[in-house]
């Protein structure tokens, strides 16, 4: 083998052994973007379950403050203070005929 041989197979193979490097950390950058984004959107999900849970419970007791205290959902809302709750962030649930206090 040449002088010259040697020198280009080293070459190459230090090309190659950068090119790995280079590819194992895109890869560990790309594992670790991947962990944030489960994260994200599992604290997103969560976000939303709680929301929901919040706003179920609200529309119960405006139920509630209806159905058992014999209130309008006008009165109601007056009851929750001035500018706790607006008549337009109560809606009707599809579901049953009970409320659902839904955020700004």
């Amino acid at each position: 083998m040449t002088s010259h041989q040697s020198v280009r197979q080293a070459a190459r193979r230090s090309a190659l052994d950068a090119q790995a490097v280079l590819r194992k950390e895109r890869a560990d950058r790309e594992r670790r973007l991947e962990g944030l984004a489960v994260a994200v959107l599992t604290a997103l999900g969560e976000r939303d379950g709680a929301v929901r849970d919040t706003e179920r419970r609200a529309g119960d007791a405006l139920q509630t403050t209806s159905a058992e205290e014999g209130l309008s959902l006008q009165q109601a809302v007056e009851w929750c203070g001035s500018g706790a709750l607006t008549v337009r962030e109560v809606r009707p649930r599809r579901s049953a005929s009970s409320w659902t206090a839904v955020g700004r």
